[in-house]
Formats: C-alpha cells, structure tokens, sequence
C-alpha cells in the first residue's frame, strides 16, 4: 500500500463470498471508492470449505422469516450466477436438478412427513416419492431407504467456483483489494466510524461493512452491538467417482452426497465446538463417512481423496446481522450467516449496497438487524 492514510468512502472487512458479494453490488451501484480487507487469501476460510448447497427446503423446519430471506437468496441464483459469467466468463456451476430427503427409520418417516405437510400447504414445491421412485431417481440410493422428498428448486453451486467469479468481479470493477491484512478496531470519534487500525496502518473511511466470518469479534468495540459470533467446525470428505454415482445433491438426516463436476463427490458434514482448530479428526470422518455409506452403500468402493474443515461463523441466536447499527453511523454488519454463506451471498450484497447506497432499509435489515445484540461492554 502506498498511502496507509488514504481515505475510502467504505472499507469492507472479511474477503469471503459475502464481502466480496457487498463490494461488487456497491460497485455496480456506481459505489467505486471501495477498500475490501483479508486477513488470509480471499475466500480461504467458510467460503471455501463449503459443500455449496442452495436448499432452504431440505434445510428448514418451519416457515419463518429466516427460511424466507434464504428462498428468496436462492431465487436469485440464476441471475446471479449469468451475470457472473458475463462479467467475468467464471462459470459457477450452478447445477438445477433438486435435492433429495430420505427417510431410514420410522422417525425419519414422520419428520420427512411433517416437512412436506407445512411446505405443500404453504404452496412450495415438494414431491413426495416411494422407496421404489427415489431409486428411480438416484440409482446408488440404499435398498434400505422407505421413503424420500424431492425439493426440485433446492440446487447447489461450485463455492469455490464461486469465489473465483466475485474476485475477478470486483478486479474487473476496479475495487481496491488487500490480502494479507488484519483489521485491529474501528476507530470511532462522536458515535460516528472514522477509520480503522490495521496490520499496516491506520486507513480513514465513511462507512465499514463489518463481514470478518468468524473472526468478526475480533474488530468490535464496546460500543458496537456484538452477536458473540463462535467459530462452529464442519469437517468433509471427498471421494472420486468415476463416473459419478449420483447426478443431484441427496440428503438424510444424517449427513449428505453432493455430486460435482470432474468426478469429486463431496461428503459432510460435522458440528463442532473447537474454537478457531481447523484439524480433521479421525472420529469426524468416520462420522462423515458412516453418514455417507447409509445414503449409498456404493461408497464403500470409492477412493477417499481428501478431507478439510472450516468454521462457520455462528451468532448467538443463530441467525446473521444484516444491516446499519443504530449506535454508531457508518457500521454496517453482514456477518453470522453460519451454515448459510453461500446460500445467502446475494441476497446480502444486494441488501446491503441498498442501505449504503441509496439508505434503504428493506423489511429483512429490520428483522436481522445487529442492534438486536447487546453492546459489547454489556456481555
């Protein structure tokens, strides 16, 4: 950096698929004097270490405002994801073939049924499928599934795919980018963001979009709102199928297979408290593939290739901060968006250079908005 005292009219920190989503929306919104700041490599954290699943149907157990703001984010998808490839000729592999939920047990039968019941009476689209159907579908599926759901608009994309196309985005867009970068505080003077300190020096700015993932606790002051967020540890797998053994995303309880292009067939996933310690264990894959093998005996016979984990930023209610904070003026949030960060990437860039931009503050920045939290002195 030439200038350590440059001043930008909004810096963004945390460079994964919701940073990076936030800078292109305020870009495209004619927003350029923008300064995007990782602490690591872009994308290298949650971002990266996700299965890329798109489906807040196979997901969610009631219809509420949460499961609402996710529909309408994997809505955007296709849009988003052409647009993307128009901008940067990244081709996310968003792949629109469904999702499936099977049910092993009786218990699995009669949550698998009370899933369809709230859904199809809410209107949603659902297929209900026998044993003998859903191995029509997927022919890999155990002998010992007894009943199955299809969500025919739950889809997935490749995240790390994904992560490519943002960064070219916001390269081609001309937006400032530093890697390598930690952010110490935010410099706040008369209840209004001046600045903030970090690794490199002080930089001056209007505005700070707050989108560290896991590491957000570590830039909050005591007098922001803090959403306590805690690092939650998922481990995969992934195994080589050659030729593919699944063409869509399939789902038990349990664990799910997520089919990719190329061959890989990703497994997961695990829920961890191991603070910030990204090992795989060997009680995490063997949680994984048990998991797996229940889904598809077919696994027993594929080489298993690799194994990573990333941890998911988790607020303490569960759900993200989303939006301006009422404390202190210029601090936007979009941060906790725990297992859902690639699902909601573009909902949230378009929320957020909503409210920055053009200072409006849609019905979803209300119901997720930080200031539910207590200030950080107040914990």
């Amino acid at each position: 950096m030439k200038a350590l005292s440059t001043t930008f009219e909004v810096a963004i920190i945390g460079g994964g698929v919701i940073g990076l989503a936030v800078a292109r929306a305020l870009a495209q919104r004619g927003m350029r004097d923008v300064l995007l700041i990782e602490r690591a490599n872009l994308g290298a954290e949650a971002s990266s270490a996700a299965a890329g699943m798109l489906a807040p149907q196979a997901e969610a157990d009631c219809d509420d405002d949460f499961f609402r703001l996710c529909c309408q984010s994997r809505d955007l998808y296709p849009a988003f994801a052409q647009s993307l490839h128009e901008e940067t000729g990244v081709d996310i592999e968003l792949e629109t073939s469904g999702t499936l939920y099977l049910a092993f047990s009786e218990e699995d039968e009669s949550e698998l049924e009370k899933r369809y019941a709230w859904q199809a009476s809410a209107g949603l689209e659902v297929e209900k499928l026998s044993a003998g159907t859903v191995r029509l579908h997927e022919s890999c599926i155990s002998e010992d599934v007894r009943a199955a759901l299809r969500f025919p608009l739950d889809t997935q994309v490749e995240n790390r795919r994904l992560i490519s196309a943002l960064a070219a985005a916001n390269e081609a867009l001309g937006l400032r980018v530093l890697t390598g970068v930690s952010v110490d505080s935010l410099n706040i003077i008369r209840n209004r963001v001046s600045g903030i300190e970090t690794s490199r020096g002080f930089l001056s700015c209007e505005k700070v979009v707050i989108a560290g993932g896991a590491w957000t606790n570590q830039v909050l002051s005591e007098a922001l709102p803090n959403p306590r967020i805690e690092p939650v540890r998922g481990q995969m797998v992934s195994f080589e199928a050659m030729p593919q053994i699944a063409r869509q995303v399939i789902y038990s309880p349990r664990g799910y297979l997520v089919p990719r292009l190329g061959g890989r067939l990703l497994a997961g996933s695990t829920t961890e408290q191991a603070g910030f310690d990204k090992r795989v264990t060997a009680a995490g894959v063997n949680s994984i593939v048990t998991s797996a093998l229940e889904i598809s005996p077919s696994i027993a016979g594929l080489p298993l290739t690799s194994s990573w984990a990333g941890l998911r930023p988790r607020a303490a209610d569960g759900l993200p901060g989303l939006g301006p904070c009422a404390e202190i003026a210029g601090v936007f949030y979009a941060t906790g968006h725990y297992r859902n960060g690639i699902l909601l990437t573009p909902i949230t860039g378009e929320l957020l250079a909503r409210v920055i931009v053009d200072e409006e503050i849609s019905p979803p920045l209300q119901i997720f908005s930080p200031d539910r939290f207590q200030l950080v002195n107040a914990c």
